[in-house]
């Protein structure tokens, strides 16, 4: 084996050091570490609870609040700022996408996006009283960030690993994330159960924990900001402005349309995740106000769920090794269409059973995700990296807004969480419907990469 390889960058070909690809795969694990926290504690378990009951505090005789005017029942406000959250996430991200190709300077913008967010959710610790509207606007802002941010973080993967170890590196980066989720939240846990040994009240606690997140999301982004490195890209300098990126979005799409196979899994993905999307940010809320489960209970079910993530995502990655990727995916989302069947006929105040749901929900979903973002990555064309995840980013997030949309309006309508949450199923079923339809071998060549000998 060589001790150098090289790696494609753009239009030119550039040798690196076995060592130093390491060094940067290392790095970019420590993003997923730094703002999965942020996921985990603040859009999992604290917020959506906290924000609703600051809103019904501030809501009127009838249950609604008016931002703006507009009459929002209290317990939809959350779910309707997640859904704005990502309509931003939609306008920014093909913009800096495009950018960051066209200029081949991810860094900085990385740091622009992971400091708005983490700013953001360190202010969360001004939530009380009655600053609902405040509480929403800084989920706005942060979610919309992470979104951003994970575009320029996803680029990467193609440039730090090559076609056979992409599985395993993408799988090893969701398994720090889930780590370091996992022990901020053992933290919090121990901060809220025991506020009253601590000096501050409940409400001071779980704001304490919400910007302990955004301190950790912008301390831990410092790792991969020193060893993550920019690529040169040959040609013209880029313009700079808005309109150029929008005009490159555009020049992306048409260039999308000529791999329709790497379309139809974009398309496949858009859908099953948009359920996955639509767990992760309503279960505190569904434990909380339909199976009436208390804060410690959710916070150690989605615990349970963070340590079963990490030997869930490197489980799932030793399968697709044998398997290949795409059928190890179909598995899981057969059994996340399982889950949520039985999630719908939960019994309420029965945390056991809400524990073993949570276990199984756990074993699926780091390996879903981080195997969904390495069979994606054999898809991209050399050179447009950050364009293309652009366009995964929406399918992952930026466009993710269907299911809690639907889920707030659910509720708005009839007063209840249960109802909604059957619906997802429906998702996790077209999804994989369409992903078995997908030749992704042919959709690998297609884009002008190497196919791995298991995909």
């Amino acid at each position: 084996m060589s001790a150098e390889i090289s790696e494609i960058t753009g239009r030119a070909e550039q040798p690196v050091s076995r060592a130093d690809r390491k060094r940067e795969q290392r790095g970019w694990y420590f993003y997923d570490f730094a703002c999965s926290v942020y996921s985990t504690s603040v859009l999992t378990v604290f917020l959506g609870p906290y924000l609703t009951s600051i809103a019904k505090s501030a809501a009127g005789p009838d249950g609604f609040v008016r931002p703006l005017g507009i009459p929002v029942r209290a317990g939809s406000l959350f779910a309707y700022a997640v859904s704005a959250s990502v309509i931003l996430a939609v306008v920014l991200m093909p913009i800096v996408g495009a950018a960051a190709d066209r200029r081949g300077r991810k860094k900085p913008l990385l740091a622009a996006a992971a400091y708005t967010g983490a700013a953001a959710t360190a202010g969360m610790f001004f939530l009380d009283g009655h600053r609902y509207l405040l509480g929403a606007v800084l989920l706005i802002v942060a979610n919309a960030s992470l979104s951003v941010s994970m575009v320029l973080y996803n680029a990467y993967l193609p440039q730090i690993a090559g076609p056979e170890e992409r599985d395993r590196v993408s799988s090893r980066g969701w398994a720090f994330g889930y780590t370091s989720g996992a022990g901020v939240l053992v933290l919090n846990l121990i901060l809220y159960s025991g506020h009253d040994s601590f000096g501050v009240s409940e409400s001071t606690a779980v704001r304490i924990c919400l910007a302990s997140a955004g301190i950790w999301w912008g301390a831990f982004t410092l790792v991969p900001l020193r060893r993550l490195r920019d690529r040169a890209v040959a040609g013209p300098a880029a313009d700079g402005k808005v309109s150029a990126g929008w005009r490159q979005l555009i020049a992306t799409l048409r260039d999308m349309r000529a791999r329709p196979l790497t379309l139809a899994f974009l398309a496949a993905y858009l859908i099953y995740n948009d359920g996955v999307q639509t767990v992760i940010s309503q279960a505190s809320i569904y434990g909380s106000e339909e199976l009436g489960l208390d804060q410690n209970t959710l916070i150690v079910a989605v615990l349970l769920v963070q340590v079963l993530a990490v030997a869930g995502a490197l489980g799932m990655g030793r399968l697709a090794q044998t398997y290949g990727a795409k059928r190890t995916i179909l598995g899981s989302l057969a059994v996340w269409a399982v889950i949520l069947g039985v999630g719908f006929f939960l019994p309420a105040r029965h945390p056991v059973l809400f524990f073993v749901l949570a276990g199984a929900i756990g074993t699926v979903l780091g390996g879903s995700q981080a195997l969904s973002r390495s069979l994606f990555s054999h898809m991209v064309p050399s050179g447009k990296e950050a364009e293309y995840f652009s366009a995964y980013e929406m399918s992952d997030r930026g466009l993710s807004w269907l299911g809690p949309l639907v889920f707030g309006l659910a509720y708005q309508l009839t007063g209840s969480y249960r109802d909604a949450i059957i619906s997802l199923v429906v998702f996790f079923a077209a999804g994989f419907v369409l992903l078995a339809r997908v030749p992704v071998r042919a959709a690998v060549a297609a884009a002008g990469n190497p196919v791995p000998a298991r995909i």
